[in-house]
Parts: C-alpha cells; sequence; structure tokens
C-alpha cells in the first residue's frame, strides 16, 4: 500500500502512484497530464472532459477519448456549437461516451457561448489563472495535491460569469492540472523532471 509517494513503475522509474494502475494511464501521465495546452479548441475538449469526468473514474473517459472525439467534432467549437437538436439526440444514444443529459446538454451550451468569444480568448482567460510557480513546492505525496486552489476557485467563477456550465472549482483545478497551468507531478516523479 502506498503513502502517497512516488513508486516505482514497471522500468524502474518513479511515477505519481494513480499512474501506475493500467498502461493507460502511465502514457497519460508520461506524455501528457501536466504539459502545457494552449489553444482554443483544445481547451474546450479539456474543459468538457473534465465535465464529463465529474463523478466517475478518469479512465473511463480516457478509454473513451476516440468516441469522445469522433462524437463531437474533434471538439472543434464552431462545429459543435452548430449542433442540431438531432445531433443531441445522436450523443444521447452514442455508446462510445457517456450519454449523460445534463453532461451532453453542458457541452453543446459552452460550444455556443465560446462560439462568440474572440480567438484566443479561452486560452488567454484559462492561462491568466495560472498560479506563479515560485509559489508552489512540488508536493511530496498525493496528500500536499489540492483538490481546489484559490486560483481553480477564481478560474471557476469567471469562466461561470461568461455564461460556462459544469466548471466547478474542483473541475477547474483538474483542468489546470491537466493542462499544465500547474505542475502536480510528485517531487521524484520521473515526468516532473521532464517538464
Amino acid at each position: 500500500m502506498s503513502d502517497g509517494a512516488a513508486l516505482a513503475g514497471p522500468d524502474g522509474a518513479l511515477r505519481c502512484p494513480w499512474a501506475l494502475s493500467t498502461e493507460d494511464y502511465v502514457s497519460y501521465h508520461d506524455e501528457e497530464w501536466g504539459r502545457p495546452v494552449h489553444g482554443d479548441d483544445a481547451l474546450f475538449e479539456r474543459i468538457s472532459l473534465e465535465a464529463f469526468q465529474s463523478g466517475l473514474s478518469w479512465i473511463t473517459i480516457l478509454r473513451r477519448r476516440t468516441g469522445f472525439r469522433a462524437a463531437f467534432a474533434d471538439f472543434r467549437i464552431e462545429k459543435v456549437a452548430a449542433f442540431t437538436d438531432e445531433d443531441r439526440e445522436r450523443l444521447l444514444a452514442d455508446p462510445g461516451i457517456i450519454r449523460n443529459r445534463a453532461k451532453v446538454d453542458a457541452t453543446l451550451a459552452n460550444a455556443r457561448v465560446l462560439a462568440d468569444w474572440a480567438d484566443g480568448e479561452l486560452d488567454e482567460l484559462i492561462w491568466s489563472h495560472a498560479p506563479d510557480p515560485a509559489t508552489r513546492p512540488a508536493p511530496k505525496t498525493l496528500a500536499d495535491v489540492p483538490a481546489v486552489t484559490p486560483e481553480s476557485t477564481a478560474l471557476s467563477k469567471t469562466l461561470k460569469k461568461r455564461g460556462l456550465r459544469f466548471v466547478g472549482p474542483t473541475t477547474a483545478y483538474a483542468l489546470m492540472q491537466a493542462c499544465g497551468l500547474v505542475n502536480d507531478h510528485l517531487e521524484t516523479c520521473v515526468a516532473r523532471s521532464a517538464l
């Protein structure tokens, strides 16, 4: 049983313990989680997937990401914003995604809101909430990694005020972790030094 400290993976390298439960997690952890993500469509995808993850394990979303991308036009904001009622019904019947009505509706509504924003506005807004890395010591164990921060609370409030849904403070913090606004790889994790 781990005390939340980094653990050796099959290759002997130390990693965040959550990353070692499946091969899917290892590659996601090593190649994607915590690396900077820019671009409105890319960030819309991450916002949408984090919203779908709410109440579920991330592996459930990760293993369906190809299905999500196919169902939601690769998360191109303009395309999703133009989805019709027929598209909504198609999504609610699609076994390749999570067929949660509230989350599907939120994703469609968010795309419609974001379609009215200037190019680069979502990227700029999200990244404006990144904390100063110098104020964040490297976490030694998972117990040192928060679920919510003042920055994620502020990001959540800003996104909600601008009309987005399913963007609570915990979801906002998960987004910040996944998109590299914060580096929550543990101090001795091999991926931390690769960033």
